[in-house]
């Protein structure tokens, strides 16, 4: 009898490695932090795989408006043209989290007061640089700072101090080496060891970005895909998108 139960739970074990699969997900960079800390727990819990790329928002967006295949593409509004698109099932559409731009400072740097749009205004003029992540190149947060500082009117003032990053993460590293005073970027990037955030940008000038979900009209196994969709949605989700300094949706 006991040889027969083990037998069976040998088979059940390898039935669930035949079935699982391989989950291909695209996304922007301002929600990496999140996706990366959660893939090896629904890895886990269901035996799928997941490989994940990281882009710019824009970059992402056309990738999967161009057909590209990947199971589980997460991209930022607006959404009628990836929906249209017809390269995303419209009914799994699934709102995770949004991200707002926020200000750091080298570690152990004063914090400038920034809780209000004159405020934040008077700091930026009186920085000497800042770095923040290429809007020509697609970032979004790049996109969104740059219509703070056109909401702010000092766009002007402003250009001969900006230093363009190749993303976040690079924009950061410049702020840490001292190379700039000020760093720009989605608050979820904000995770080098030598910067301290300051804090978001006020609403009035800077609505959070905010990520959303879609099973690919492309996936292989739309049933895996759905359950990673699900995965980062979940109750639990939130949690890890709230110490990555993003809103959950849910």
């Amino acid at each position: 009898m006991r040889t027969f139960l083990l037998a069976a739970a040998l088979i059940a074990a390898q039935a669930g490695v035949t079935h699982a699969d391989e989950i291909t997900l695209i996304a922007p960079g301002g929600i990496r932090a999140p996706i990366q800390k959660m893939i090896p727990d629904f890895e886990r819990k269901t035996g799928h795989t997941v490989k994940a790329t990281f882009g710019s928002g824009n970059g992402t967006k056309k990738q999967v408006m161009s057909g590209e295949a990947f199971d589980v593409p997460i991209v930022q509004p607006p959404l009628p043209d990836v929906i249209n698109s017809g390269h995303v099932v419209a009914s799994t559409q699934t709102a995770l989290a949004s991200v707002p731009v926020a200000i750091a400072v080298k570690k152990g740097a004063l914090h400038p007061d920034i809780s209000t749009p004159d405020l934040l205004k008077r700091t930026l003029l009186a920085a000497k640089s800042i770095a923040y992540p290429d809007p020509a190149a697609g970032a979004a947060a790049g996109v969104s700072f740059d219509a703070a500082l056109k909401a702010l009117g000092i766009t002007t003032e402003l250009a001969p101090k900006l230093r363009r990053a190749q993303g976040g993460a690079a924009a950061m590293a410049m702020l840490a080496k001292g190379d700039v005073e000020i760093g720009v970027t989605f608050m979820s990037e904000m995770n080098n060891p030598g910067i301290e955030v300051v804090g978001p940008l006020a609403r009035a000038v800077s609505q959070p970005t905010q990520l959303v979900g879609f099973v690919s009209s492309h996936a292989k196994s739309p049933d895996a895909a759905r359950a990673l969709l699900r995965f980062l949605s979940s109750r639990d989700a939130a949690a890890v998108y709230v110490a990555s300094g993003m809103e959950p949706a849910r």
